[in-house]
C-alpha cells in the first residue's frame, strides 16, 4: 500500500506497529487517525507488519490510498518502531499501537498546539477509557529536563508527540521489552520545548496475551532482567550528562529502581531472589535508593527496602502473580 507523492511535508507521522492482532483492531486504530482534521496531505500513516503470519492488507484494501505499509521480518516491537522512523517523513512523530486508538476531541487539542504553538514536544494522558473529557489544561512550555526533575514521567512512547527532529541517532534498543522506559527519558532530555497538557487522548486496550500480563516464567525473568538493563544502561549514561540533565534522569532512574524492585517481589515472591538482586543494585551505587521525597509512595518503599524487616512486610504486602497453568 502506498499513498500518492506528497507536495510538502506532513505535518505527523503517525507509525503503527502491527503483529498478529486481529484485523478489525488494526481498522479502528486506523479509521481514529482518519477521523482527525489532518488533511490527507497533512498527515503520514504508517503500518510496520513486523512479520505477521497472515498479513492484513487484503482486509484493508479500501484504505490503499490512506497509508504506507510495510511488512518486514519478525523482529520485535523496537525493530518496527526502528522502520517506522526511518520511512517517516513527517514534522512531528506518533507512535500508536495496532490495537489502540486516538480520541477525536482531546487529540485535536495536542493538534492545535503544534499549528499555533509549535513545541518539540506535547505530552498528554492515556486513558481506557473512549469517554472523552473536553476541558484542558496546558502550562507553558519547559525543558524536558526541566519537566522530568519535577514529575514522574509516563513511560508510554505513544503518549507523546514529538518533532522528529529532536531524535538525532536514538533509537529503540533491539530485542527487549519495555524498551520505551529506556528510549522515552533520552527523548524528553532532548526537548528544549515541552507542552504540558491534561487530554486524555490516547485510548489504551490492553490485551490478556500481552508482553504486560503474561505469566510464563521465563517471560516474567526476561522481562525483570531487560528492565535491569534499561536501569544500568541509564545510570551509565546520567555520570556523562550536564549537571540538569543527570538530576532529571537520576529521578527517573529511581523510579525505575523502584518499581524494578516492586516486580521481583510481585513476579517472584522469592526473598532469596529479592536479596540477590538488591546486591547487584548496591554494586552499581543505586541501592539503597536516593533519599528524595520523589512521591508518598516513593518514600515509603524506600524506607521498607532499607531494612530486613521492612522488607519482609514488603513480601507480605505485595501480592504473587498466580502461576502459570
Amino acid at each position: 500500500m502506498q499513498t500518492n507523492p506528497q507536495t510538502s511535508r506532513p505535518i505527523v507521522s503517525f507509525i503503527i506497529a502491527y503483529y498478529e492482532l486481529p484485523v478489525r483492531l488494526l481498522r479502528e486504530c486506523v479509521e481514529s487517525i482518519l477521523a482527525l482534521s489532518l488533511r490527507p496531505s497533512e498527515r503520514e500513516i504508517i503500518i510496520v507488519d513486523d512479520g505477521s503470519p497472515t498479513s492484513p492488507v487484503s482486509t484493508l484494501s479500501d484504505l490503499t490510498d490512506q497509508v504506507l505499509y510495510l511488512r518486514q521480518q519478525h523482529l520485535g516491537l523496537s525493530e518496527a518502531r526502528n522502520t517506522g522512523i526511518r520511512m517517516a517523513q513527517g514534522t512531528y512523530i506518533q507512535f500508536v499501537d495496532a490495537d489502540d486508538l486516538l480520541l477525536t476531541v482531546p487529540y485535536e487539542h495536542c493538534l492545535d498546539q503544534v499549528r499555533f504553538n509549535k513545541p518539540e514536544m506535547v505530552t498528554f494522558h492515556l486513558t481506557n477509557s473512549k469517554k472523552a473529557i473536553v476541558s484542558f489544561d496546558v502550562t507553558d512550555n519547559q525543558t524536558g529536563a526541566e519537566y522530568m526533575r519535577h514529575h514522574n514521567i509516563y513511560g508510554s512512547a505513544c503518549s507523546y508527540l514529538f518533532q522528529r527532529s529532536i531524535l538525532g541517532d536514538l533509537r529503540f534498543t533491539p530485542g527487549i521489552w519495555h524498551e520505551d522506559e529506556e528510549f522515552t527519558p533520552l527523548l524528553l532530555l532532548r526537548a528544549e520545548r515541552v507542552c504540558v497538557t491534561s487530554a486524555k487522548a490516547y485510548y489504551y486496550r490492553r490485551q490478556r496475551e500481552s508482553i504486560m500480563t503474561s505469566s510464563h516464567i521465563r517471560n516474567r525473568l526476561k522481562r525483570l532482567n531487560d528492565a535491569k538493563g534499561i536501569i544500568g544502561r541509564l545510570n551509565a549514561m546520567a555520570d556523562r550528562l550536564p549537571a540538569e540533565d543527570r538530576i532529571a534522569l537520576q529521578r527517573r532512574i529511581a523510579q525505575l529502581t523502584m518499581d524494578y524492585l516492586y516486580n521481583v517481589i510481585l513476579q517472584t515472591h522469592s526473598r532469596h531472589y529479592l536479596d540477590r538482586r538488591i546486591d547487584e543494585l548496591r554494586r552499581q551505587g543505586l541501592f539503597p535508593l536516593p533519599d528524595r521525597n520523589y512521591t508518598q509512595k516513593y518514600v515509603w518503599f524506600r524506607r521498607l527496602s532499607n531494612s530486613q524487616k521492612g522488607r519482609s512486610l514488603l513480601m507480605r504486602l505485595i501480592p504473587m502473580l498466580p502461576q502459570e497453568r
